[in-house]
């Protein structure tokens, strides 16, 4: 590693984009997070006034930082960015609908380069210069949160597709005619079942089907969800751990296609439910290579992110600049 002299070497910012909030912050090269906050995503009904307040906290910190001439550039990581465009392109999730310029929008607004790409294609460059895919050329990384989001990576390279779009692994279809995805309309893809949110609904069909006793049945329905789930296996209850069982399995199909396409070294797994462990990593592992052809049996590592899940994003985002 080049040595450095404090004070000028350069650094980068990193913006997360995420539905309900933006993190963003400071980052050097070996991955330190100098500065770091956040603020609310989903109340600005207008692009322009989210930006004005991403400049008004960010601004601080760039003068504390030794001013905008050490900032490189800028990187973004939000649901539906484009890396050729710049744009925000039909987010779901995100108050602002159609086609947002985002990244020709901050560097108006900074002057300083920024570069944008999906959230997932961020937490996985931020896999491969800061966590467990350091050394990696070809790898994988699933993001299991609120969705589940994908960045492939394939002979040292992020794979964008012809359009920047490439790698939405997550809305893969799973089970043919299975569940409903209410944003996408589509029957039985992988977010479906391996979300947090598929871990609920899963929860919820599991207890309707199912005679057996569980700590669940005494919540309140619109309290049931993935984190419920957890602590009722936790403490031991039988059918809180078959959901995460079934879980898994429907994960470690999904996992064995992904293998069969593009042969990682390994599938790095980031997000709220990596927390149950091997409740759901166990099945997720003996479904895959269950699934996998011979040939690609025994060879693909499935790991567990390195990076602190509220430092992650900021620092994959910054990874762009890099």
């Amino acid at each position: 590693m080049v040595k450095k002299t404090q004070g000028v070497e350069p650094l980068a910012i990193g913006i997360d984009i995420g539905g309900t909030n933006t993190k963003f912050g400071i980052v050097d090269e070996v991955g330190n997070i100098l500065f770091s906050n956040d603020m609310s995503t989903r109340v600005h009904k207008d692009v322009n006034s989210f930006i004005d307040e991403l400049y008004n906290n960010l601004h601080p910190f760039i003068e504390q930082a030794g001013g905008i001439g050490r900032i490189k550039g800028i990187g973004v990581g939000a649901p539906n960015g484009n890396y050729y465009t710049g744009t925000i392109e039909y987010a779901p999730n995100l108050p602002w609908k159609g086609i947002i310029p985002l990244g020709k929008l901050i560097e108006d607004k900074f002057k300083i380069p920024a570069i944008i790409t999906n959230d997932a294609n961020a937490a996985a460059l931020g896999e491969m210069m800061y966590g467990a895919a350091q050394g990696m050329k070809d790898f994988i990384m699933i993001t299991l949160g609120t969705g589940v989001g994908s960045g492939i990576v394939a002979n040292g390279h992020l794979i964008y597709g012809h359009d920047g779009f490439a790698g939405e692994l997550g809305h893969t279809i799973i089970i043919p005619d299975g569940r409903l995805h209410e944003g996408t309309g589509k029957k039985g893809s992988l977010e479906s079942y391996a979300s947090a949110t598929g871990v609920r609904l899963t929860a919820l069909e599991f207890l309707e089907k199912s005679p057996k006793p569980s700590l669940l049945r005494a919540l309140p329905q619109d309290s049931i969800d993935s984190k419920a789930v957890h602590d009722a296996a936790m403490e031991g209850d039988e059918l809180a751990k078959e959901i995460f069982e079934y879980t898994g399995k429907i994960l470690g199909i999904a996992l064995a296609n992904f293998v069969m396409f593009s042969s990682p070294e390994a599938i790095i797994l980031f997000g709220g439910l990596t927390k149950a462990g091997d409740m759901i990593l166990k099945p997720t592992r003996e479904s895959m290579e269950n699934t996998l052809i011979q040939v690609f049996q025994n060879k693909v590592r499935i790991l567990v992110s390195h990076l602190k899940s509220a430092d992650a994003a900021i620092l994959g985002a910054s990874a762009l600049v890099w």
